[in-house]
């Protein structure tokens, strides 16, 4: 049967340590007699909880650690409680099921400076950016958006660091950092990153506008509400399509209100994803035929020449074919 199933393997959680009011970092070692595999500043692993959900963390330590991980979660009270089960429930010493690192959000090579700005818990890939500077003796600054003191999420690491800029603004939008200041002339030979909640990424992109294409970095760690979803493409369709499975020939139709992960399901296919929003590409597949309609956050435009995100992508041709 057809799946795009993804690997995983176990981990064993050795300890956890609170970063700042709310937030806690969550280290994991190898789970048996094999070493984690290495990953990339940027990377991210999802997380299987007992109660069903998968979730994406950043990992943020430095990538030169062997047969380690961390992640970083802040509690939030709403939402579908994967942070709430992850705090109240791991204890060091459990067991987990985690996915392969992967990585959405990399590190551009080859550049004189990294600007990387971060907003809340959005700040966990940064750490593991700057650290891959510090190893690499690249140029680098943090500029670091946070409510508080108590919320700003490993301060004292932080502290000891150059470069580094920590703003509270005690959740006041008068006091929100000037972006438009910042970034409304292009720095040459500069690359920006961005990470944070859906306002401060809203933010943060408007006042980037002018940056050269290419330059500019960045991840939601969060589905985006209708007010912040990112506008559909010039082309965009609004019609039902067929894809195929290359590996039995099957074509099933997806209809306009239903994503090509919901058809295929009806039709008993296992598929994999999470976010269902296009933003952590656990659903990523290929495709072999067709034109797609890209409607994701995260894909680069020469991945997108061969891949797709199922959750969320449609077709501008009346046949996708796909490599399942």
């Amino acid at each position: 049967m057809p799946s795009n199933k993804m690997i995983t393997l176990h981990a064993r959680l050795k300890s956890i340590t609170n970063v700042a009011n709310g937030i806690n970092a969550f280290e994991l070692i190898g789970g048996g007699e094999d070493p984690l595999p290495p990953f990339t500043a940027g990377s991210h692993i999802d997380i299987h909880l007992d109660n069903g959900l998968i979730k994406q963390y950043s990992l943020c330590n430095d990538p030169d650690e062997i047969n380690r991980y961390v992640f970083a979660v802040q509690r939030e009270e709403t939402g579908n409680g994967g942070s709430k089960a992850i705090h109240d429930t791991l204890r060091a010493g459990d067991y987990l099921t985690i996915s392969i690192p992967r990585n959405n959000f990399p590190l551009a090579q080859n550049v004189e400076n990294h600007l990387f700005l971060a907003g809340g818990i959005g700040v966990t890939p940064i750490m593991a950016m700057i650290k891959a500077c510090q190893s690499k003796s690249l140029k680098f600054e943090l500029i670091y958006c946070v409510r508080s003191p108590e919320k700003t999420a490993f301060l004292n690491e932080l502290a000891k660091i150059d470069n580094v800029t920590i703003h509270n603004d005690q959740g006041d939008p008068a006091h929100s950092y000037d972006f438009s200041e910042l970034l409304g002339n292009p720095m040459t030979g500069t690359h920006l990153y961005y990470c944070g909640p859906p306002g401060f990424m809203r933010a943060v992109k408007s006042a980037a506008a002018n940056w050269p294409k290419g330059t500019c970095h960045f991840e939601y760690f969060t589905t985006l509400d209708k007010d912040h979803q990112p506008a559909a493409p010039e082309n965009a369709t609004n019609a039902s399509f067929q894809v195929k499975l290359n590996s039995t020939g099957d074509i099933i139709d997806v209809p306009v209100n239903k994503s090509i992960a919901d058809a295929l399901r009806e039709h008993g296919i296992e598929v994999q994803t999470s976010c269902e929003s296009g933003l952590c590409g656990t659903c990523q597949i290929r495709y072999l035929e067709g034109t797609p309609e890209h409607h994701d956050l995260i894909l680069d435009e020469e991945t997108r020449k061969t891949d797709i995100l199922i959750c969320c992508a449609r077709s501008h041709s009346p046949l996708l074919v796909l490599d399942l």
